[in-house]
Parts: C-alpha cells; sequence; structure tokens
C-alpha cells in the first residue's frame, strides 16, 4: 500500500468495496474475479495485481470491515464495569455487525480458513485489528497474560465463526461462546478467593 499512488490505492479500495456488495448479494460463490473486475470498471489484470487470488480478496474485505469496527469502537467505548464485560461489549458488536450480513459473513469466515500465503498475510491485519480493540481494555495485566488472553480470545472468535458457518450452531452462540471466554479469562475465579483471571 505504502508504494501505491493515490489512483492505486483508488482502484484498490473500489475492487474491496464491490467485492463486499457481491459478497452480500450472493455469498462466496457469487464473488468472481472476472465480475468483481467488471463492476469495478478495471481490467481483470489489474483485481490480480493486487490479490493473488478470491480468498485474499475477501480476507481484506474482512480487514476493511474490521477496521472500520475499530474506528467506530473509538467514537464509542466498550460498556461495562469491569475487563471481561467490557470485552464481551466489544466482541458482541463485531458479532451483531457480521449477523446483520450472514451471506457476507460465511463468505470472510470461509474465506478465512484458507492457507494461501496471501490470505496469511490478510488474516494478520484482522489480527491486528481485533488486537486493537482489545488490547486497551486488558492494560491492568501483565504484558504475558494480556497476550495470551488475546490470543485465546481470537481463536474462539473464529473457531466460533467456523462453526457457525458450517451450520453447527446459530449466530446467538457465537457471541454467547465469546462472552463465556471473556469471563473464564478474565473474572476472578469464585472457587478460588483472591485468584484473578488466567
Amino acid at each position: 500500500m505504502a508504494t501505491m499512488t493515490s489512483k492505486q490505492q483508488a482502484r484498490r479500495e473500489r475492487v474491496i468495496e464491490v467485492t463486499m456488495e457481491l459478497a452480500v448479494e450472493g455469498g462466496y460463490d457469487a464473488v468472481q474475479m472476472r465480475d468483481v473486475a467488471m463492476r469495478a470498471d478495471v481490467a481483470l489484470g489489474t483485481v490480480y495485481r493486487y490479490f493473488t487470488c478470491k480468498d485474499q480478496l475477501l480476507v481484506c474485505v474482512m480487514a476493511e470491515w474490521t477496521g472500520q469496527l475499530r474506528d467506530r469502537l473509538a467514537q464509542r467505548p466498550a460498556r461495562g464495569d469491569i475487563a471481561s464485560a467490557q470485552v464481551a461489549d466489544v466482541l458482541q458488536r463485531a458479532c451483531r455487525s457480521l449477523e446483520r450480513e450472514p451471506l457476507l459473513a460465511a463468505a470472510l469466515v470461509r474465506a478465512m480458513s484458507s492457507s494461501d500465503t496471501g490470505v496469511s498475510q490478510a488474516n494478520r491485519e484482522v489480527g491486528a485489528h481485533i488486537r486493537a480493540m482489545i488490547e486497551p481494555l486488558l492494560h491492568e495485566l501483565d504484558p504475558e497474560t494480556r497476550e495470551a488472553v488475546i490470543v485465546v480470545l481470537n481463536h474462539v472468535w473464529l473457531a466460533t465463526l467456523i462453526s457457525w458457518s458450517n451450520g453447527r450452531i446459530v449466530f446467538s452462540q457465537v457471541a454467547e461462546e465469546l462472552r463465556s471466554a471473556a469471563r473464564l479469562l478474565l473474572d476472578p475465579d469464585p472457587r478460588l478467593p483472591g485468584r484473578g483471571g488466567v
């Protein structure tokens, strides 16, 4: 991105916008590179110059979406009196945003499971946005514990989304699993008085 001209960046952003539109309309199978190029009014070679495959393109949509969510959260801070409640609030907002567009959500989750090298890099960007939303809420934890909590929550989030996209759970369970994970990781254990989370 840093080496792109403003026109190239604009074309890339247009390709991402069109991909999101197609996924909202018809899900994973509706996103075809040729159709993306036609609707974005760019050459097919231009699409491939920016994205090696459809899955990378979809995960870049996910990165764009999580970046927008991060910006919105900066305007409306997490609700709750304790860290577990605040983390759960952030993750539930993310879930509600995805739930509003189920075809898009299913397409993004499917793409995130790809082993393509370009997808891995885009997945890291998604993870960085999620981290940026959660990390400030965990400032009271020592760095090692904070890192462990973020990693586990990321894994729970992705695993529950995959279970939902495969039809094993309903979407409301995704939010509930995340809320439970936040409580288990961050709330004191009532069976062990005085002991903190992880």
